[in-house]
């Protein structure tokens, strides 16, 4: 093996893989199945690459028993290869360690509490009161403000905002340009203007949570705006105030969520879901792309809605059709209009 290989028999016995080939090969990087090359670990989970199996020049591959019988190299085995692979692929590339300490460039508090441990990237700012854990690094830019606190080994990369007051768990990761804990949207109106409510809470961020880049999370009106333990949030994706999501949900890019939603755990939310406020979504919820969620999901299962993309004249079709239907539906039988004794006006339905 060359140096800095992870021989097989190591990574399986640590996985709980299973192994067919020479333990002692050894692999220290991941590729592709079409990109692998010696020393390389791949996987397969989608069964549209299969044909890539026979090809490929990776040192092993992470597939499960039945397609195992076809592999060409050292096979890793679990029903779960994507899984696998990950823990694999996190095991042969760690995240780069910060160097402990404060940058000469940052701005640091004299009355916040920095351990030795931690990292202050240059031109970092770090507010009054704040609080690191361990090994905490805050990247080149980023913002702490008065009084936040992050728990141990949480990392808050560059030009990340992390609000006044808002508390983070630990082994957390807030990617550049997420914003936690700004005002959430709260305005009342006086029949002419805007008058601005304040937003008196915070945000409180459970451990193991991730968050994408230029994502924002509001700080709560009154009560806090909550993110539970394990959540998992795509790039550019905004959390209201009040909102609650709950632990092991994953939600990916550009999702709107609108204020005092709460949304279940290990629910999984498809890209550019758009979810109405002052809604309640249930545990182990599905939610496919594009979907506008404008009531309450009460119920595990599967939701869907909007039109997949049509060829332009036919969507132009079909929009005629709902016209004409809408027109039907009040104009009433043989084309009369409705008169005020009909059940489709009545106001007590």
């Amino acid at each position: 093996m060359q140096t800095g290989d992870f021989p097989l028999g190591e990574i399986a016995v640590r996985f709980g893989l299973g192994l067919r080939g020479d333990p002692d090969l050894g692999v220290s990087h991941v590729a592709t199945l079409a990109g692998a090359g010696a020393g390389a670990v791949s996987f397969l989970a989608n069964r549209r690459y299969r044909r890539q199996l026979a090809r490929t020049g990776a040192t092993a591959v992470v597939l499960t028993a039945e397609d195992a019988a076809d592999c060409p190299v050292a096979a890793l085995i679990d029903p779960n290869p994507y899984l696998a692979y990950a823990r694999i692929a996190t095991l042969l590339h760690p995240p780069p360690a910060a160097a402990p300490g404060v940058h000469p460039g940052a701005i640091v508090a004299p009355d916040a509490r920095i351990p030795r441990s931690a990292s202050v990237g240059p031109l970092a700012i770090v507010e009054a009161g704040v609080e690191l854990g361990e090994r905490v690094s805050i990247g080149p830019g980023a913002v702490v403000e008065r009084g936040a606190r992050l728990g141990d080994d949480t990392r808050v990369l560059a030009r990340a905002v992390v609000c006044a007051g808002v508390v983070v768990g630990a082994r957390c990761l807030i990617h550049p340009g997420a914003v936690i804990g700004a005002d959430g949207f709260g305005f009342a109106h006086d029949g002419a203007a805007w008058a601005k409510v304040p937003q008196l809470g915070t945000v409180r961020i459970g451990d193991d949570v991730e968050i994408g880049a230029n994502t924002t999370i509001d700080r709560g009106a009154i009560d806090d705006t909550v993110i539970e333990d394990g959540v998992k949030l795509d790039n550019q994706i905004q959390v209201a105030h009040n909102v609650r999501i709950g632990a092991h949900t994953a939600i990916a890019a550009c999702t709107g969520i609108s204020g005092s939603t709460t949304i279940g755990r290990r629910c999984m939310i498809g890209g550019m879901v758009g979810f109405a406020g002052h809604l309640t979504v249930a545990d182990d919820v599905v939610i496919t792309g594009f979907s506008l969620v404008s009531a309450s999901i009460r119920a595990p299962g599967s939701y869907s809605a909007g039109i997949p993309v049509v060829a332009t004249r036919e969507w132009r079709r079909t929009v005629a059709r709902l016209r004409r239907l809408e027109g039907s539906a009040r104009s009433g039988p043989a084309g009369t209009m409705p008169t005020a004794g009909d059940d489709n006006t009545r106001d007590d339905r």
